[in-house]
């Protein structure tokens, strides 16, 4: 069957030609520039891939295993790099996932698994988060969408958009959910390690045999760019058919990106990237939760981590029709709408990106929209 676009590509395809002057929707670290490696790079590497593992660098298999804490539970052969967190979802579903099997997946989440459910042919079971609980993922609800049908539970932690953290607690319930009925548990990670609220959660690739990590270095350390993330998993035969599709599809070994991210996940940059991403990110975040509280017609649960977070909006436009308007004349302004979540009465807000979001500028301006909206509810 063929793929249809989403919601949220869908926005970003219509909102290409618009110049905005700034942004309340960062979703990622301010970015890095290429100088600050060139002191690690090398200037005689070879940008052929021969005689390299398929999986990807060894060096950074390795520190993909020791930021995700899992020295322990999995070695690099668990391990495949890939074109960011995107295509390791990408290739873990196309692998596990065929027509008539059932996928159970969050609402609001990441929605790249509805997409590939209905290309494949697959039936999808949504969980909706509970707004009034903190955006809590409800596990007995959960447990009574999986059946002996279900193949995957696809989720993300911690939670985009909502930025909800779940504990050890229960992702160990979730496993023993999952195993119940054998499925397989993919765990989007892109957002680990800005954390708010309580320690980073344990991965899920060293909790169940058939338990899948995802992520990437693109949101906590800002190199999008470089489109390198990876899939940990201790079931040998799920990474090599991931390899083999691969091979028969993006046929991606990112020499340059790979490097650049073996040095970005070195234990001397990692620690103070993060905490650079920390103070920039958790500054924007006060100014928003201020922001937020200070406009009677917004409401939200502050992220628990991550960089974004899900507003309620009562102004008497849905998400799109307001995102549509602060984007245009004369506000200018981007942020992205709920529906692009499958939540039409919110809008996505962001604390990434540093100076050049301008968030300040782009709070004011939200604020007139929203009294604008304000005065014609009250008329």
């Amino acid at each position: 069957m063929k793929v249809k676009i989403h919601t949220l590509f869908q926005y970003l395809l219509d909102t290409t030609e618009a110049e905005p002057e700034a942004f309340i929707g960062f979703s990622l670290a301010p970015s890095p520039k290429l100088g600050d490696f060139l002191d690690a790079l090398d200037p005689e590497m070879s940008l052929d891939w021969n005689q390299k593992s398929f999986r990807g660098l060894p060096a950074l298999r390795e520190r993909v295993i020791a930021q995700a804490g899992l020295q322990d539970r999995c070695s690099v052969d668990d391990v495949l790099i890939t074109a960011g967190a995107a295509e390791a979802n990408y290739l873990a579903f196309m692998q596990l996932v065929q027509s008539g099997d059932e996928v159970v997946v969050e609402r609001p989440g990441w929605p790249q698994a509805e997409v590939l459910a209905q290309a494949v042919g697959a039936n999808v079971r949504v969980v909706e988060r509970e707004e009034d609980a903190g955006w809590a993922l409800p596990l007995d609800a959960v447990e009574a969408a999986v059946n002996e049908r279900t193949r995957l539970i696809f989720l993300t932690n911690p939670n985009n958009p909502t930025g909800h953290l779940m504990t050890e607690a229960e992702l160990e319930r979730l496993v023993a959910i999952a195993d119940r009925v054998g499925a397989w548990l993919l765990v989007d990670e892109v957002y680990a390690g800005l954390e708010w609220q309580g320690a980073r959660a344990p991965s899920i690739a060293g909790l169940y045999d058939r338990g899948i990590t995802t992520g990437s270095v693109s949101k906590a350390l800002g190199l999008q760019g470089v489109r390198t993330g990876w899939l940990i998993c201790r079931d040998q035969d799920l990474i090599w058919d991931a390899i083999i599709l691969r091979e028969n599809s993006s046929e991606i070994m990112n020499i340059m990106g790979e490097m650049i991210a073996e040095i970005a996940l070195r234990p001397q940059r990692l620690g103070p990237a993060l905490q650079q991403a920390r103070a920039v990110a958790q500054k924007n975040l006060e100014r928003l939760d201020q922001f937020v509280d200070e406009q009677p017609h917004l409401s939200w649960h502050r992220p628990e981590a991550g960089l974004i977070g899900l507003a309620r909006l009562d102004c008497g436009l849905d998400g799109d029709q307001f995102a549509r308007q602060l984007l245009a004349d004369p506000y200018r302004v981007f942020l992205l709408p709920g529906s692009s979540y499958g939540m039409p009465n919110h809008i996505r807000l962001g604390v990434g990106g540093g100076p050049e979001a301008r968030l300040e500028l782009g709070l004011e301006r939200m604020a007139i929209l929203l009294g604008l909206c304000s005065s014609k509810a009250q008329d």
